[in-house]
């Protein structure tokens, strides 16, 4: 029986944001718009890919190929005629690398599957507008198909796609018994920026409780997650205002949910240029130019951690 992936978005205009009174902050209400594609993914045939990482994303991607993939191992160059996109699933600290293989005419077919805040390095390297996937999906080890993370309040799923390629790396997924949402660049900022703030606060209230994994974060310390969230979605909003950007509302409870959904995940502050990091470097220029920090809590408990 055929299965049907769906598109859908939430969306106003800034005159209808309204503050909600449990973060502090202003947000969009619900309401129809065009931020998400219109389209639904079809099962027609996935589109070869180059496929940059063998570990565990890499190769789940290319399982749901059609094998005529082809894969890309570390210190391998990216080949210059093999058409369509390059699905990069590396490790953030592998991408200068993996820039510094793919001839420079293939770059704008690079589409990126990192977790964290990329648009920085995106910028230094001329690459603004690239294809980026937020991967709502769990892979328990080398070789094990994928578990797609649909939660209470989202399910229809939460893997979303930008890009050029987007509709081809959904399609891709799509084949693989996985959703996902083609997005506009703003809405796809938007989820982005929520992600970012999921990671870096379950990841660092994990870290405070040595052992703790991301459901019992959520379960046993609810009350800590949830004034970080509050605090890093606050500084997130502000940043990301010049954007046009404004959150939808319920926030907490959807990274709690998608907490839920991934239970068993392990805590630990890693990858601190690309997560924690970008919050740090708020409160650092807010530090310098003589105002308050805008994240003294996320402040205070990486200092508490050792991180800083």
């Amino acid at each position: 029986m055929a299965k049907t992936l769906f598109f859908s978005s939430s969306s106003v205009c800034h005159h209808c944001a309204k503050p909600t009174s449990r973060l502090g902050f202003r947000f969009k209400a619900a309401a129809p718009s065009p931020s998400y594609s219109a389209v639904m993914a079809t099962a027609g045939k996935v589109t070869p890919a180059i496929i940059v990482g063998g570990g565990r994303v890499g190769r789940a991607l290319q399982d749901m190929g059609d094998g005529h993939d082809f894969l890309v191992r570390r210190g391998e160059p990216v080949p210059v005629d093999f058409p369509g996109p390059i699905l990069v699933c590396t490790r953030n600290d592998d991408l200068d690398a993996v820039l510094e293989s793919t001839p420079q005419s293939r770059w704008n077919d690079l589409v990126f599957f990192q977790n964290g805040m990329l648009e920085p390095w995106f910028h230094s390297k001329g690459l603004g507008d690239a294809d980026q996937v937020l991967a709502y999906f769990a892979i328990s080890k080398l070789g094990e198909p994928p578990t797609d993370g649909k939660t209470d309040t989202n399910p229809e799923g939460l893997t979303a796609a930008y890009g050029k390629w987007a509709s081809a790396v959904a399609a891709r997924l799509y084949a693989g018994g996985l959703s996902c949402k083609v997005l506009d660049k703003e809405a796809f900022q938007k989820q982005m920026l929520e992600k970012l703030i999921w990671i870096s606060a379950f990841m660092l209230v994990g870290a405070r409780h040595p052992g703790a994994t991301v459901g019992a974060v959520e379960k046993e310390f609810r009350s800590e997650v949830s004034s970080l969230i509050a605090e890093l979605a606050s500084a997130a909003a502000a940043a990301a205002a010049e954007k046009g950007i404004v959150f939808e509302g319920a926030m907490e409870d959807r990274l709690c949910a998608y907490s839920r959904a991934v239970a068993h995940f392990p805590t630990a502050v890693k990858e601190f240029k690309w997560r924690n990091g970008w919050f740090y470097s708020l409160s650092e220029k807010a530090i310098v130019e003589g105002k308050p920090d805008p994240c003294p809590l996320h402040t205070t408990w990486l200092k508490e951690i050792n991180v800083i």
